[in-house]
This record gives structure tokens, sequence and C-alpha cells, in this order.
């Protein structure tokens, strides 16, 4: 457990900066604005690139992403429509699923990784399936809903493919499928770059929190609905997975422990980057991160009473 609360720590630690920052006002009235935006446009493609070039594709395709592809996209499948059946709009629709199945797989789900489960291979596939598919899926959906008039079928689906982080994404893979290797001046500026984006959405997220009230009554956003959304990730994810785990893929010891507990990490700072990208569910984003963030340090308690 030591491992989980050191990376609760430094994250809330980061966090804490970023509303001093806000506070204080050093990065000026647009600061989380463009702090946001160099995170979405440069930190996390170089992140991602770098990270999927370098893969082991043996460890990623694995029953563990099967397990994990199918619970996210049930959970998320499951916020959207409930979001709509509350006449909410695609986009907060959409912000609402991915609050509900986006997990903190990189900044948390690998320091916890190593910490908890011994090895950092574990998250791997779930961060694969978030890039290739939970994102390119999200952000499509967010690019034809938000843009201004009728999208045609040709928009429809290049709208993925026309997003940074993407493109970034199957860039990486490509290289990992073609055993590729760029030489070192090449490939370091892209993992000097990812190194931002880390702590660049923790910031913005902390400096989100300034003059904010999280669940707070009356606001543009129900407090119902980020509850709907941090229930279905805090609670309905881990058990799904657990039970796809257990009872459809057969999986016990280490991997059924190690796929329940990535299950049950909180909602990504993504979200909440990508929402105020496209200014759409950006209360949703931060409170559901807020909360599960909160709570997923004695779920995890409880999924290593019960499973390690």
């Amino acid at each position: 457990m030591s491992g989980v609360v050191a990376g609760f720590t430094v994250i809330f630690v980061v966090i804490a900066v970023g509303y001093v920052v806000a506070r204080t006002g050093v990065l000026g009235a647009h600061g989380e604005f463009v702090l946001g935006r160099t995170v979405f446009f440069v930190a996390t493609p170089a992140l991602l690139f770098d990270t999927l070039s370098t893969s082991d594709l043996s460890v990623v395709f694995s029953s563990t992403l099967a397990i994990t592809a199918v619970s996210a996209s049930a959970i998320g499948v499951l916020a959207f429509v409930v979001a709509l059946l509350r006449r909410r709009p695609a986009p907060e629709a959409t912000v609402a699923a991915l609050s509900a199945c986006y997990v903190n797989a990189a900044n948390l789900g690998i320091p916890i990784a190593v910490f908890v489960l011994g090895d950092a291979s574990f998250v791997a596939p779930l961060l694969l399936f978030q890039i290739m598919v939970l994102s390119p899926v999200a952000l499509g959906i967010l690019d034809v809903t938000t843009s201004p008039g009728r999208a045609s079928a040709l928009s429809i689906v290049a709208a993925p493919f026309t997003n940074p982080i993407v493109l970034a994404g199957l860039a990486g893979l490509a290289l990992a499928v073609t055993g590729v290797t760029l030489p070192a001046p090449v490939a370091e500026p892209f993992a000097l770059l990812g190194a931002v984006s880390v702590p660049g959405a923790l910031l913005a997220f902390g400096m989100s929190l300034r003059g904010a009230r999280v669940l707070q009554r009356g606001g543009d956003t129900p407090r119902s609905d980020v509850l709907i959304a941090a229930g279905l990730k805090t609670v309905a994810l881990p058990v799904l997975t657990y039970v796809l785990a257990r009872w459809v893929w057969g999986v016990d010891g280490e991997q059924l422990f190690a796929v329940v507990v990535i299950a049950s990490l909180p909602t990504a700072q993504n979200v909440f980057v990508y929402a105020s990208r496209y200014g759409r569910g950006v209360v949703l984003a931060r409170d559901t991160g807020f909360v599960t963030t909160v709570l997923a340090i004695p779920l995890i308690a409880t999924v290593a009473a019960l499973l390690a």
C-alpha cells in the first residue's frame, strides 16, 4: 500500500501547485487555457508516440487487452446511453462516457503497476486501447458534434485522423509493428516533450479548481451527472472487469488482481483536457476526476485486501 499512497501523494501535490499557480495569477488570465492546449496539441501526442513506438507488442496484445477493452467499452456505452436518456447533448454524453471508463493509466497507472503489481507492463494493454480506440472514437464524436454545420459522412470518418493525439498514437504503433528504431537525436525530443504531458495535465486540473466548488448545487452541471459517472467508474467498472476476467476469460492469481486494480484507477486527467479543448462537459470531467481520485485510495486498498 505504500506505493499506492506515494503515487496519490505525488498527484495531489502537483494538483495543489496548479491551484496555487492559479491563485497567484503568475501565468496570467489565460494560463489554464494555454497550458491545456499545450498538453493536448504538443505534450500528449509526444508522450503517446514515445510510449507506443518502444512498446512490446507481445505484452500489449494479450488477454488483458481483451478484458480491459470489453469492460471499458461496455461501461462507456452505458454511460453514454444513460446521458442521452437524461437529455444531455452528445458532446456532454461523450465526456460522461469518458469520465466513466477512461482511467488514469499513465501518470497513476504506471507507478501503481510498478509499486503494487511489480511490473509496469500490466498497464500497457489498457494504454493501447485507450489511445487507439477510446480516444479516436470520443474525439471523433466531439469533433463532429461541436463543429458548426451539418457533418458529412467523410468528415465523420476522417475526424479522428485529423486529431494530433490519434495521429501520434498511430505513428508510434507503426514503428512498434515494423520494429523501426529512431536515432536518439530524433527520438529524444519526443521523450522530452512527452514528459510535460502528465505534470501539465495535473497543473491544468489544479488551476481549474480555483474558485470552483466540487459537486456544487445549482450549477450548469447537475451533481447527479457527476455521481452517475463516478459510480460507474468506481464501482461498475472494477466489478465488471472482475466478472469478465474470472468467469469469461478464466483468469486468476496475479493477473486477476492486476486487471481489477487497473480498472480501479480514477478517471484520467486526459478527460478534463479533452473537455477543455472542446469547451463541453468541463465541470463534469473536473468533478468526476476529483471524486474518483479521492475514492481510488480506499478502493484499491479494498481490492488488495480481497485479491492480493
